[in-house]
């Protein structure tokens, strides 16, 4: 007896796989139809977002904004019907199953359960409300968002009266991870503010032309796609599933016949298997008080903005970027803090998990999850800083040309295919090894207006995952530069304290800065 060979099958393998593929789109047609539902499937990043909720960390994106004037509730409700919910995703809830999630329309969508009016406790005579707003806002991230309507929720407090005595409204917003990253919610919030326009239409993708795009497109989205298969292939098998083999063994033929790339993809794959390894290699993080496991309860704090002009003033003179100078407050402000507890910070360092984006800004209306994670080793040892704002800028420059954004971005994609607990197990990974998740956005440089009233200040704390208990936020927004913090109660009950050495730090290392001795 022959039997008969077609792409690696038996021919009776290939038609049981056909008719148990037909039989489980015909099961998922017939549930739809029961149901009444149709949806888009959510993407198996988005569904790793969505799974990633536990108890210690919700995967909520929270904000706040401060406006002066106040604004009323019925205004705000009439700019988010206009424009946020342009957005389909915000009318749709989620449906998990086996396999996965699908975004449906909520059918009883009410704008009312998402736009929530609040009052906080008044101001003492002659004080102001930011204690309790931080009160407010440290509660509400740790509070789950309804599984049974769209993913998000605003909270308003018409009157509010901040640290400076100037009278106006503060929004509270909730947002889980599923929807969107901290990129595609900067689309979301150019289209609430006023003069904003409404999400594009979508657009032609672009074909794919340097060696990123390719090891995006080729690679990447390849082994996404390959997961299940991959994982059951072992040796050569495993290699040539993902197209790599012949480019290690040749890189130009295989460059050539496989990809159609220059010799420049061959580096760059040689690059992805060193960060794959440094990424998987990497020593747990140092033993301090921010790390452990947390409680699950939340604190937050903010500061005033400082005025990005200085910033620039201080990094020009320094030769070195923006980013660089804020890093490095970050890092002497954390070891400070270490140090008023009597904790010895010498040679120490502490890794921060850094969201790198991994979509071009004009598709950032396409919502969802386009990132990838950096991991950045921060100096809080070193007490000259100089010193550390060059150690820094010298750690900075390493990561330049690094593809570990998108190798985490890959193990995102890989850990939505899996189960709960084994999705848990592999991204523990980035909890083990991790203090802190620290987020730098720029924002806009002029100050946006909101219902007719001026957004004076603008602060938002992506989520930590597993036992991190630790987030800080750099926005730079207005003209201003603003430092925020959010962490677990357990590990951090004062973050204010944290919060208050970033201004000095950046003092110091503006004074210093001044004493150097410049020549021509």
């Amino acid at each position: 007896m022959v039997t008969r060979i077609k792409n690696g099958k038996t021919v009776a393998q290939d038609m049981a796989l056909d008719a148990a593929a037909k039989v489980q789109k015909n099961v998922k047609r017939a549930v739809a139809g029961t149901l009444g539902l149709s949806g888009e499937r959510m993407t198996k990043v988005d569904t790793a977002w969505l799974r990633m909720d536990c108890d210690a960390n919700l995967m909520m994106i929270v904000g706040v904004w401060q406006l002066a004037p106040g604004v009323k509730y019925a205004a705000v409700c009439e700019r988010i019907e206009n424009s946020l919910l342009k957005y389909n995703r915000f009318k749709q809830r989620v449906m998990e199953d086996a396999a996965g999630a699908t975004w449906v329309n909520d059918r009883k969508f009410d704008l009312a359960n998402h736009v929530v009016l609040e009052t906080l406790p008044k101001a003492p005579e002659g004080g102001h409300q930011q204690g309790a707003l931080q009160d407010r806002v440290a509660l509400l991230a740790t509070q789950r968002l309804d599984p049974k309507r769209p993913l998000w929720q605003m909270h308003l407090i018409e009157d509010y009266v901040g640290p400076d005595g100037l009278r106006g409204s503060a929004l509270i917003v909730r947002i889980h991870h599923c929807i969107a990253d901290g990129i595609a919610l900067i689309s979301v919030t150019m289209s609430l503010v006023d003069g904003g326009a409404p999400p594009p239409e979508r657009r032609k993708k672009q074909a794919p032309g340097s060696a990123e795009d390719w090891i995006t497109d080729t690679l990447l989205k390849p082994f996404t796609d390959l997961t299940v298969k991959a994982l059951g292939a072992v040796g050569e098998g495993a290699s040539r599933s993902l197209g790599m083999l012949e480019l290690l063994n040749d890189p130009k033929k295989g460059a050539q016949k496989s990809m159609g790339v220059s010799l420049d993809a061959a580096k760059v794959l040689m690059q992805v298997v060193k960060d794959g390894a440094a990424l998987a290699l990497m020593p747990d993080d140092s033993k301090t008080r921010l790390k452990g496991k947390p409680g699950g309860a939340k604190k937050v704090a903010w500061c005033d903005p400082i005025p990005l002009d200085e910033v620039k003033a201080v990094g020009k003179a320094l030769n070195c970027s923006i980013n660089d100078v804020l890093l490095s407050c970050v890092a002497g402000a954390l070891g400070e803090y270490l140090k008023s507890h009597g904790d010895d910070v010498t040679g120490q360092e502490i890794r921060a998990m850094v969201p790198v984006n991994l979509r071009p800004l004009d598709q950032a209306y396409k919502l969802g999850n386009r990132f990838g994670l950096v991991p950045l080793v921060l100096p809080i040892g070193v007490e000259n800083p100089i010193e550390r704002v060059y150690e820094v800028r010298r750690r900075m420059s390493e990561l330049k040309g690094s593809y570990q954004p998108l190798l985490a971005f890959s193990l995102l994609a890989v850990a939505g295919l899996l189960i709960k607990p084994a999705q848990d197990m592999l991204l523990s990974l980035f909890a083990k090894k991790t203090t802190a998740v620290m987020t730098n956005v720029p924002g806009p440089r002029e100050k946006l207006k909101f219902c007719g009233s001026t957004l004076e200040q603008s602060m938002f704390w992506v989520p930590q995952s597993g036992d991190v208990g630790l987030g800080v936020s750099i926005l730079s927004y207005g003209g201003g530069v603003q430092f925020g913090v959010i962490t677990d109660s357990l590990l951090c009950p004062e973050p204010q304290r944290i919060i208050d050495e970033f201004v000095p730090e950046f003092a110091k290392l503006s004074v210093v800065t001044l004493m150097l001795p410049w020549g021509d």
